[in-house]
């Protein structure tokens, strides 16, 4: 048996969705989709710019290594030919390469796809056969594809992924469904934010403000003062007085001590059946997710919570029309109570994309961690020349030990954009026989990395 035959990860989750674990599948890693959903929504008053949409743009690599070998993957370029030598260096294969015409614009590799009409016609010929598209997320763009090319999609309509994927959705099931749940409030009007803002900071402890379609830190706001929130509210207020409209979508919630975050996965099938698929813990700083330590250090008890939170949840979307993959935030407190819903992240997450990996590598009694190391390099790297900087720790894991570089395409995804040293990521799995040997190894990869402008 080939190491390929011995994941199923995908498998399965092919299964939970179409009723066939062999079903050919069109990956579309659009990690942008939450900026479709957030359209109609008014949020906070800031500009929507980024300077990471670049390498949020070539995150969509890592759906090379969830993809099978016998399903495609859109990308807006190719897979780096050396990274795809490693790939399938793994045993876990590589799917074939869809390449659009042109590089991305505004609307990402969906809209460079309905932009190319060649490409257009491949995706007809692979919905021919029987084909599947499979997005992060749905949207209307993605639809369209789907629509313009017969290939029917994996997942629920457009509104049912919007929906249950608002922040203000999740706190209100939350409450709905007698979870334990933040403090906090969801505001739909600015008198809606005023209240939440003064029975907030009233108890004494900052707050945070977040936007129901901000992902990643972006849209989220702390205040530690009533000076910064009536800065905030007199912000809000003037456009509301301009437009007219006094609409704003976000939630404020209470910071609680805290042992640390948590997310965990679970897949609503085609019938409504719920699968607890992991638990992890999650490293966050200022909202920012920077990666995963699995397996989570929980007692019994506190992982039953998670799954019984898992199993309501799931109940609850599918009878909202979601059907497919679940992550949610979740956190520890300091207290040892697990507070199971911080958001539901109704759609691919970047946990789902560790899936095939794990499976293959992550030992029993085996710790892992995902996490990617920031790079500053003064030029574009190659991807031997990060192989060559790793040296015996760019070969497959070994045992229970070893590093998978998961994406390659973030190092190089803002080379060019400005005088000087760019800022890059080289996202990776580290796998030890436990937490001392994962510290280890840690150390290890970013010493390596150094050479390469690792900070």
């Amino acid at each position: 048996m080939s190491a390929m035959d011995t994941t199923v990860y995908t498998a399965e989750l092919k299964e939970a969705l179409t009723g066939d674990r062999a079903t050919p599948f069109v990956w579309l890693c659009n990690f942008e989709v939450e900026n479709e959903w957030a359209r109609g929504y008014r949020g906070l008053p800031a500009a929507r710019v980024s300077a990471t949409s670049a390498t949020v743009q070539r995150m969509e690599e890592l759906g090379a290594l969830l993809a099978e070998p016998t399903d495609h993957l859109l990308l807006d370029r190719p897979l780096d030919a050396s990274y795809r030598r490693y790939v399938e260096k793994t045993g876990l294969g590589a799917p074939a390469e869809l390449v659009t015409a042109a590089p991305a614009r505004e609307g990402g590799t969906g809209q460079a796809v309905l932009d190319d009409p060649g490409l257009l016609d491949r995706l007809r010929a692979l919905a021919a056969g029987g084909a599947r598209l499979m997005p992060m997320g749905n949207s209307p763009l993605v639809e369209r594809i789907a629509r313009e090319t017969g290939l029917p999609l994996a997942v629920p309509d457009a509104a049912v992924h919007e929906r249950v994927n608002s922040k203000i959705y999740s706190r209100r099931v939350t409450e709905e469904l007698g979870l334990r749940p933040i403090p906090g409030f969801c505001c739909e009007t600015v008198g809606e934010l005023r209240h939440a803002l003064e029975h907030g900071l009233a108890d004494g402890g900052p707050v945070i403000v977040k936007d129901a379609y901000g992902v990643s830190g972006k849209g989220l706001i702390v205040l530690d003062s009533r000076r910064k929130a009536d800065r905030l509210l007199r912000m809000v207020e003037r456009r509301a007085t301009s437009t007219g409209d006094d609409s704003i979508h976000v939630v404020v919630e209470s910071f609680l001590p805290k042992r640390f975050d948590l997310n965990y996965q679970f897949t609503v099938d085609h019938a409504g059946r719920v699968r607890l698929d992991f638990v992890k813990e999650a490293l966050t700083s200022g909202g920012v997710h920077l990666g995963h330590v699995m397996p989570a250090a929980l007692t019994p008890a506190q992982h039953a919570t998670l799954a019984e939170a898992a199993g309501k949840l799931g109940a609850r979307l599918y009878a909202d029309g979601f059907f497919g993959v679940v992550g949610v935030d979740a956190l520890l407190g300091a207290d040892d109570l697990v507070y199971p819903v911080l958001e539901i992240n109704a759609r691919l997450n970047m946990s789902s994309y560790q899936g095939r990996i794990t499976e293959r590598f992550l030992t029993e009694g085996g710790a892992a961690l995902a996490k990617h190391y920031p790079l500053r390099p003064a030029r574009p790297v190659s991807f031997d020349e990060v192989t060559a900087a790793l040296g015996p720790l760019a070969e497959p894991p070994h045992g229970s030990t070893g590093v998978v570089v998961t994406c390659f395409g973030t190092v190089n995804a803002q080379a060019g954009t400005g005088p000087g040293p760019f800022e890059g990521r080289l996202y990776t799995l580290l796998f030890a026989a436990g937490r001392d040997g994962l510290g280890e190894l840690d150390r290890a990869v970013a010493t390596a990395l150094t050479g390469l402008g690792g900070t």
